[in-house]
């Protein structure tokens, strides 16, 4: 495995300690880190950024020796937003941003297998995106 796009919420549920998701979290980021970089982007930065109230603290939660910083490709823009409207025509709700479409799009585009919670948006609009996420119950 070349790379790994960790997603925001597994980045979140380690320093906040998530009670149903930090083991879970806190050892599957061991685990991939130990095969492939972990890797970023600009938006999952912007995620994260939210538990924190200074850039030097957020950079050294994600410091970029451990969290390799990708751009955005303007590919992903385009299947971000092609996954956006088919969003609610498949039954989804837009309570979740177009970010995290970006995200998905950027790991499909990228060919990255993607670290995630976010499983059945992403299962269902981006097929092909090969996912690193929880056991179904």
């Amino acid at each position: 495995m070349s790379q790994v796009l960790v997603d925001a919420n597994v980045l979140l549920d380690v320093p906040t300690e998530a009670p149903a998701w930090f083991d879970w979290s806190a050892r599957t980021l061991e685990d991939q880190a130990a095969q492939a970089p972990l890797c970023s982007n600009p938006l999952i930065y912007a995620e994260v950024s939210v538990g924190f109230e200074r850039i030097e603290e957020l950079d050294e939660a994600l410091p970029p020796a451990d969290f390799t910083r990708l751009p955005l490709r303007w590919e992903a823009g385009f299947l971000a937003g092609k996954a956006f409207v088919r969003y609610p025509r498949d039954g989804g709700q837009h309570h979740s941003p177009l970010p995290d479409f970006l995200i998905g799009a950027h790991a499909a585009v990228a060919r990255l297998p993607q670290l995630t919670r976010d499983v059945r948006r992403h299962r269902s609009h981006f097929p092909r995106l090969r996912l690193i996420c929880p056991d179904p119950a």
